[in-house]
C-alpha cells in the first residue's frame, strides 16, 4: 500500500483523489500510520462486508436460542475469572 505524509496528503490532495481510486493509500504522521483513505467504492464493499457479517451472527444467534444453545452469562464469566486466579 502506497504511504503518504499528512503534509503530502494536504498539498497533493487532488493526485491523492486519484490515487485512492486504484488502490487504498495510507496517510502517516509522524512516522506512524494514522488513517487510510480509498474509494468510495471500497468504502461500500467494506460496509455490505461488515453487514453481511453481523447479520450472519444475528441469525446464528437466533438458531442458538431456538434450539436451547445458551449459557448463563454470569456464570460463564465467573467461570472464566475462577480460571484466571488459578
Amino acid at each position: 500500500m502506497e504511504t503518504l505524509t499528512s503534509n503530502q496528503a494536504k498539498t497533493q490532495f487532488g493526485d491523492l483523489l486519484l490515487k485512492v481510486q486504484r488502490a487504498p493509500v495510507e496517510i502517516s504522521r509522524n512516522g506512524k500510520a494514522v488513517a487510510v483513505m480509498l474509494s468510495m467504492e471500497d468504502y461500500a464493499a467494506l460496509e455490505s462486508l461488515k453487514l453481511h457479517q453481523l447479520q450472519d451472527k444475528i441469525q446464528r444467534a437466533q438458531y442458538d436460542l431456538s434450539n436451547g444453545k445458551t449459557h448463563d452469562g454470569e456464570a460463564l464469566l465467573q467461570s472464566m475469572l475462577d480460571e484466571d486466579l488459578t
